[in-house]
């Protein structure tokens, strides 16, 4: 399978991609260079949420992509926690390419106040979390109302985790199929 890769002009959103840096959980690159990468059906959803986005003077700003099966497992080793990082046998969405993390940004191209950084583990990070400003959760709100209208499911333990409906009947990838590992 041929991965889309998510590029300017092409596809009008901000690439900030953590795990290329030492700015992630694990305060390590995990990735080797910062390419992102999506299934050709995942990177269709992305177009029409940033048009929606565009629509309403507002950005995408892509955290994560496509994830290598290699990565999740090293993210898998640093974190073996079900919740917040998927067990590299059952296999993640981010790798298989169907998986998106993102943010809002406004016109000055900051990003919009999400209430917890990305990566957030703690319930504060939940879609259903109350304990959060008014101003985040609207934010959450239309990030989500965004998403979901441009036909993507979420993870209800991070408001910024998107994927394909049904993306386990898509293969698990190497990073072959991208070259963004780390080693």
């Amino acid at each position: 399978m041929t991965l889309v890769e998510i590029t300017q002009p092409v596809f009008d959103v901000d690439i900030d991609l953590a795990y290329a840096t030492e700015h992630n959980f694990t305060g390590t690159p995990i990735y080797r260079r910062a390419a992102c990468y999506l299934h050709r059906e995942t990177a269709t959803l992305l177009q029409r949420a940033v048009r929606f986005a565009g629509s309403l003077g507002l950005r995408l700003r892509v955290l994560d992509a496509y994830r290598p099966t290699e990565a999740q497992w090293t993210l898998w080793h640093h974190t073996p926690d079900p919740h917040f990082v998927t067990d590299p046998r059952l296999g993640s969405p981010h790798s298989r390419g169907a998986a998106i993390d993102v943010t809002l940004l406004d016109t000055a191209g900051e990003e919009l106040d999400m209430g917890t950084k990305f990566d957030d583990f703690s319930p504060r990070a939940h879609h259903e979390c109350q304990d959060i400003p008014p101003i985040a959760r609207r934010n959450r709100v239309l990030l989500l109302g965004l998403m979901t209208m441009a036909g993507f499911d979420y993870y209800c333990r991070e408001w910024w985790h998107y994927q394909l409906h049904d993306s386990r009947r898509l293969p698990l990838l190497s990073d072959k199929a991208g070259g963004t590992r780390l080693t």
